[in-house]
């Protein structure tokens, strides 16, 4: 009776859906500003931490082109596999701390658990969140 007890706790818990983002989409204020906000010199990067593990890292600089500082953004990050199928999809911080008008800042953007399955290209990036200060 026991097993059949952990058997549907275990099919439960792989049946239920993952938890929603605690961030909120783009508010259309922001989407409208997304535009003035410039990726470049975008590129990928491996490395061997202390540990032995590769991690690869998307290094590059954003630019706020327009009016007003930006508090905080966020970037989500798709990769794919060779066919061309999502393996992975995960939003991590682009601008942690006020990013002015005209202002240019290096990012660096580490991930040691990319499938292996990746097609090592560069993933799809898409500013997905951004707060104003």
């Amino acid at each position: 009776m026991a097993r059949s007890w952990l058997a549907l706790a275990l099919l439960l818990s792989a049946c239920s859906p993952p938890p929603a983002s605690t961030e909120a989409p783009l508010t259309p204020e922001a989407k409208s500003y997304v535009h003035k906000l410039q990726l470049s010199e975008v590129g990928l990067k491996a490395t061997d931490s202390y540990t032995g593990q590769t991690v690869t890292e998307i290094v590059g600089k954003i630019a706020n082109n327009g009016e007003r500082t930006i508090q905080y953004a966020a970037v989500t990050c798709v990769f794919y596999d060779r066919a061309g199928q999502v393996i992975k999809r995960e939003r991590v911080p682009l601008i942690k701390t006020d990013l002015k008008p005209g202002e240019i800042r290096s990012f660096r953007l580490p991930f040691d658990d990319i499938p292996d399955s990746w097609n090592n290209q560069m993933p799809t990036l898409v500013i997905a969140a951004v707060r104003f200060a």
